[in-house]
């Protein structure tokens, strides 16, 4: 049975990244599988008025306009849903997510396609997947009370159901990268290999 992995890369670098060679490694790890790639630093539009419109009327009642307006959120969650892993290189800028991830969070996040709520409270609707998140730094350490980042990813994920999640992190980079990076391969290793 073929795998199928989503690879998100949120860092605005390309040459240099360190999460983005993280996530070349993970990828690595994890052995064969099929892999769509979604390089978030060519962008993504922001919510409008006109993109809660569309999401807010039922689909079959929608224009030709309305689901035009959808067509780049249709496509990002159909790629969510055809995953089984979602890799995830997301560097921490300014105490948070980079503000492309955001975005990808915003047309991702949606009322009866991913989550649905309940009396009990939310669902989210694409249970049974694994995420793995590699998370780069300069000087915000992964964990603490100054990292808004992985806490976020980890609730919007689950969030929308995928409650198996993983973080390889290379951070405080601008202490002591070698150490860092070297940590954050070992860490690599260690990941199991099924999913």
């Amino acid at each position: 049975m073929t795998r199928n992995i989503l690879r998100i890369d949120a860092s605005a670098r390309r040459a240099g990244s360190v999460s983005r060679e993280l996530v070349d490694r993970i990828i690595a790890r994890l052995a064969e599988a099929e892999v769509v790639e979604r390089d978030l630093a060519d962008g993504l539009p922001l919510i409008d008025e006109a993109w809660v419109g569309a999401n807010f009327t039922p689909a079959a009642d929608r224009s030709a306009a309305q689901r035009d307006t959808l067509a780049l959120s249709d496509a990002l969650v159909s790629e969510l849903k055809a995953a089984d892993t979602i890799v995830i290189g997301l560097p921490i800028y300014n105490f948070g997510v980079p503000a492309a991830f955001k975005a990808w969070v915003d047309q991702i996040a949606r009322a009866g396609v991913t989550f649905r709520y309940t009396e009990t409270g939310p669902v989210g609707l694409l249970a049974g997947k694994r995420a793995i998140v590699a998370v780069a730094s300069g000087g915000t350490a992964a964990g603490s009370e100054i990292d808004f980042a992985t806490g976020f990813v980890r609730h919007v994920l689950g969030f929308i159901g995928i409650t198996d999640v993983e973080f390889v992190a290379a951070d405080r980079l601008m202490l002591d990268a070698e150490s860092t990076i070297k940590s954050a391969h070992e860490q690599i290793e260690a990941l199991p290999i099924a999913a």
